[in-house]
């Protein structure tokens, strides 16, 4: 049969995934299908062709030459389609749709509270927030699942996730460049000593999320104290709920942040210090696809989180 005759467009959906993922198990299960159901489909796929898409390699399953050209225009299609699809959805002017992936941060937080409570609850609403580490969240964004997300790394990283966001055909645009400060308990024994330094923090017990990985980075490198703590007592968390809890019932505890509003510091009854470390500079980044078009929501909540960051950037902390 002619090229084309049997091929299914969802097929070359399996194979982007494999080529992102470099991994069979893997895309089977982002694609949440049967490893033997997703080799099966890309075995036909190649059938079709005439040609081998992938090979299995010490790095992966990868692309072959002629794989990497069929992809690159599997890719271009899938595109194409998405946005002939886009053409006949009706233009709903009272639809309110909006995604975000942002890291656990509570003045991002704060920004998509301050756009969802501005919109008219009469009219249908589809709003959509995960707070995450920053490689899920580029995951997110460059499969489409969230329109934008927020980006956040530390300044000696900064090269590793600039050119693996490109590397995952997504346009950025910087938010805020920042030092961490300490967040601890208003009763804290350190929460008023001047000039703190991170030798005061060597007995307390430090709160850190738990996920953190960076492009290119093993994750064995990232054991390091320098990379994900300055202690050696430690309690890793994933949202920020129980962040602000542990903070106010263990009044030895303290976590790094960025700065957080005023507001949510009042009502856990907690403070934030400057504190002289190393490795507390970090970036805030905005990502999106390349090629999508801002909705007026997207606008909207950019500009909640400019004016959000601008009045936590600017209050006076100790």
């Amino acid at each position: 049969p002619a090229i084309g005759d049997h091929m299914n467009t969802l097929h070359f959906k399996y194979a982007v995934e494999v080529e992102r993922t470099r991994s069979i198990t893997q895309a089977a299960e982002n694609l949440y299908m049967a490893q033997p159901n997703l080799s099966k489909a890309i075995k036909e796929l190649e059938d079709n062709l005439g040609i081998t898409i992938f090979e299995r390699t010490s790095k992966g399953t990868i692309p072959t030459v002629k794989g990497a050209e069929f992809l690159k225009y599997a890719k271009n299609i899938l595109s194409q389609i998405d946005k002939m699809k886009s053409l006949y959805i009706p233009d709903d002017p009272h639809r309110q749709t909006f995604s975000v992936s942002i890291p656990r941060s509570s003045y991002i937080a704060a920004s998509f509270t301050s756009l969802a409570s501005e919109l008219d609850t009469r009219n249908e609403m589809h709003l959509n927030i995960i707070e995450t580490n920053s490689m899920k969240t580029i995951s997110h964004v460059a499969k489409g699942e969230y329109n934008l997300g927020v980006v956040r790394y530390q300044i000696e990283y900064e090269n590793y996730f600039l050119d693996y966001i490109a590397e995952k055909g997504l346009v950025h645009e910087s938010v805020w460049e920042f030092d961490y400060l300490v967040l601890m308990s208003a009763h804290h024994n350190l929460a008023y000593t001047p000039k703190l330094t991170d030798k005061d923090l060597a007995d307390c017990v430090e709160i850190l999320h738990g996920d953190t990985s960076i492009p290119y980075v093993p994750q064995s490198e990232l054991s390091r104290p320098e990379d994900i703590g300055t202690g050696k007592k430690s309690i890793y968390v994933y949202e920020r709920a129980n962040q602000f809890t542990l903070l106010t019932n263990i009044e030895s505890s303290y976590m790094w942040v960025s700065p957080i509003p005023k507001d949510v510091m009042d009502r856990y009854g907690l403070v934030q210090r400057r504190c002289k470390a190393k490795h507390q500079r970090y970036k805030d980044i905005l990502v999106y696809r390349k090629g999508y078009t801002l909705s007026n929501l997207d606008k909207k909540f950019i500009d909640k989180l400019f004016e959000r960051k601008n009045e936590v950037a600017f209050c006076d902390y100790i």
